[in-house]
């Protein structure tokens, strides 16, 4: 088995209780505490709260990053995505397509935007928006598809845009889980009019609270992202439309901007570290490992098993010490919140399907070869046990 190796900064080794956490943001936040120190005694200096210089430079670099031609922060991945749409023209009462299976800020999104949005059913494959299913949803009033890269793995937009451009709508990307993953060749962030990234702190990319950006190819929407998320003004107290409060602030620009040059470490830890899972666990009980399909090199934010009895195993790994989650066990359109789409049990039976099995294992940069191993060992346990 491979070796994880140590991300500057960050801890690898021995872990130094029988525990696994399902997300420790310790290793990669050691070495980084003196450099942020210093940047918040900087803004306490310059009181530069909110749009500091911090804003732009880290719009730059990760735009830079992406590969994409322009970037505006923002306070969140919920509002990343709901003024992409925005600014990239959605109406009152327009419809917008999205999974079965994401988490529910991709449906907050559309109709706090004004939106309607129109569930389909995934893909068994890779467990994200099914172009068939996309394209049989698409309608007179369809104006966006909203694919979501689900657990970092992106969805199929070879396809996915053959269905925008025969249908006559934009594709905008859900990437809050995909930083710097690639499929067909194509990176997240780059694909269709704009795409949304969340760095709330457990995200590949993670500030200290909550914080988004809009990424985009066309810099006349990123600029329309900025004026939306200031008021709808582009110089003070000229508000040329209604707006938001969602300004990325400075501090966690500040932080994002520590953060990021390790970024690409951060990621090869992940891929690795599923990848010991991927040996690891092959043939062990009924589990159904992520088999991403060719040509696809997910970011892994989460590493995501399917089992019958997905409760159970929770509870077996519990007992050792070991975190899991479970991402999500309600496909959204079952949830309460969105009982008035009409949608019943059997309605998008993939989903459903996916979200009575889902267990998610331990998995973040830092995690070690010896902790991989306890939650293998563990859950082969549990199956030998029946």
């Amino acid at each position: 088995m491979a070796h994880v190796r140590e991300a500057p900064p960050g801890r690898t080794g021995v872990a130094r209780d029988p525990s696994v956490p399902f997300y420790d943001l310790r290793p990669s936040h050691e070495g980084l505490g003196e450099a942020i120190l210093a940047d918040v005694e900087e803004l306490l200096a310059t009181n530069a709260w909110t749009n500091g210089p911090q804003v732009a430079a880290f719009e730059e670099a990760f735009a830079a990053w992406v590969g994409a031609r322009a970037c505006a922060g923002v306070a969140s991945g919920l509002d990343a995505l709901r003024l992409a749409l925005l600014a990239a023209g959605l109406q009152h009462g327009d419809e917008v397509v999205v999974p079965a299976n994401t988490f529910v800020a991709t449906l907050e999104a559309v109709t706090q935007a004004g939106g309607v949005p129109v569930v389909a059913d995934v893909s068994a494959e890779d467990a994200n928006l099914d172009p068939d299913a996309a394209a049989a949803a698409c309608g007179p009033r369809t104006r966006f598809l909203l694919p979501v890269h689900l657990y970092g793995g992106m969805a199929d937009l070879v396809r996915l845009e053959h269905v925008a451009r025969r249908h006559a709508v934009e594709l905008i990307e859900d990437a809050c889980q995909a930083h710097g993953a690639t499929r067909d060749e194509r990176r997240a962030g780059t694909v269709g009019r704009a795409a949304a990234f969340s760095f709330y702190p457990a995200k590949n990319l993670g500030a200290f609270g909550d914080a988004g950006a809009v990424t985009t190819r066309d810099p006349v929407l990123a600029a329309e992202v900025r004026v939306l998320r200031e008021h709808g003004q582009r110089a003070k107290y000229r508000h040329e439309r209604e707006g938001y409060t969602a300004r990325l602030d400075t501090i966690q620009a500040a932080v994002l901007l520590r953060k990021l040059p390790y970024l690409d470490e951060w990621t090869r830890q992940r891929r690795e570290a599923a990848h010991m899972y991927s040996e690891r666990l092959a043939d062990v009980g009924d589990l159904r490992l992520p088999a991403p399909p060719a040509g696809s090199d997910p970011a892994w934010h989460l590493y995501v098993v399917r089992t019958g009895d997905p409760a159970a195993l929770a509870r077996t790994l519990a007992e050792r010490g070991i975190g899991t989650g479970r991402h999500y066990p309600e496909p959204v359109h079952l949830a309460a919140a969105y009982r008035r789409l009409g949608h019943r049990p059997g309605s998008f039976p993939v989903a459903e399907r996916m979200a009575g099995q889902v267990v998610s294992l331990p998995l973040f940069p830092g995690i070690t070869e010896e902790q991989i191993e306890r939650v293998a060992g563990a859950i082969e346990e549990h199956f030998a046990r029946g």
